[in-house]
């Protein structure tokens, strides 16, 4: 009977732990591949989305890589790429997908046309004739694309799911939800910066786009050199100063840098100057250019390839030695009549 008893117990123990181990596995079981269904809804449903940009896009084939929350390039890497084929979207722009491509173990979404130029279908219509033919609506062969990419990468393969979660992995470059661009591009800046804009007010250290949601579009520009006098700006460096208002109210004199703002200046209705030039936020990207004094590496030059020249002294251009004149011929020739 006491054996009974201790089988039983054991019976149950091993019955529980089972259970565990079952709950155990369960929590560990990836999710199924996504089905055909759900590509096609997900397709259906996404093309031709209107969605407020959270990220710069650049231009041309190389776009922007998303995967566990965090967007690929950053930094220098994607100031390069937006410097080198221009800006395709930037925070707080509309755009619209107009692709959506299901791979293996990504989504790319496309915007504004994607990076490829691609021909309607009425284009690859041709008329032959005994006399001549071509296409009905030849396409522009120059004509470059405007559009770019990201793609949403996964672990392994592109996993079943629903599209309010597939809305949510897409926030870090997308905003399904915002009802205006401000509001959008609000939640990509910092909070001092989107205290300031709201508050219509500029922050040196904001750049161009900034100013811009914070007082619109200035009524005028100036384009001047800056010598450094005052030492508030770096020797030698152009700069740009936007004007805001006019007599009789508050005039405001915001000067950039290349893309910083680096001085603001206001002039009082009752004549008092108000000058802010220490920095206020800081966006963690270098956008001051110098001016470039240097020569550059390849710069043209008339020497001819493997020829060398004679060194001199840069302090001491007349250290670079004479060219020497042969002496005239001595002879018993004739000579000059």
């Amino acid at each position: 009977m006491r054996c009974s008893h201790v089988y039983c117990l054991c019976y149950r123990l091993f019955a529980i732990l089972l259970v565990f181990s079952s709950l155990a596995l369960a929590g560990d079981t990836p999710p199924p591949r996504i089905s055909k269904e759900t590509r096609q809804e997900i397709v259906h449903a996404f093309t031709e989305e209107l969605v407020y940009i959270r990220a710069n896009f650049p231009m041309g084939k190389t776009g922007l890589k998303l995967k566990n929350g965090t967007v690929t390039p950053t930094g220098p890497e994607l100031q390069s790429l937006m410097a080198l084929w221009g800006p395709a979207a930037k925070p707080g722009d509309r755009a619209r997908i107009s692709n959506v491509m299901i791979k293996e173990d990504h989504i790319r979404f496309e915007i504004n046309g994607g990076p490829i130029k691609r021909q309607k279908w009425y284009q690859h219509i041709e008329i032959a004739g005994p006399n001549a033919g071509g296409p009905i609506a030849p396409s522009d062969s120059s004509a470059n694309a405007r559009g770019s990419f990201v793609d949403l990468y996964f672990d392994k393969y592109v996993p079943e799911m629903t599209g309010p979660e597939l809305k949510k992995l897409l926030y870090p470059v997308f905003d399904f939800d915002s009802k205006s661009a401000l509001n959008a591009y609000l939640e990509t800046v910092p909070p001092k910066v989107k205290e300031a804009i709201k508050n219509h007010h500029v922050l040196v250290g904001m750049n161009h786009e900034m100013v811009i949601y914070a007082k619109g579009r200035p009524p005028k520009k100036v384009r001047e050199h800056e010598g450094g006098v005052e030492g508030e700006v770096q020797n030698d460096v152009e700069y740009e100063e936007w004007i805001y208002g006019t007599p009789p109210e508050d005039v405001d004199f915001v000067r950039f840098v290349g893309d910083e703002v680096v001085r603001v200046e206001t002039m009082k209705v009752d004549g008092q100057k108000i000058v802010r030039v220490e920095k206020e936020v800081d966006l963690g990207v270098p956008t001051v250019a110098k001016k470039q004094e240097d020569r550059p590496a390849n710069a043209p030059t008339l020497r001819r390839p493997g020829e060398e020249m004679p060194e001199s002294d840069p302090a001491n251009p007349s250290s670079i030695p004479p060219v020497a004149v042969p002496p005239p011929p001595t002879g018993t020739g004739p000579g000059p009549n």
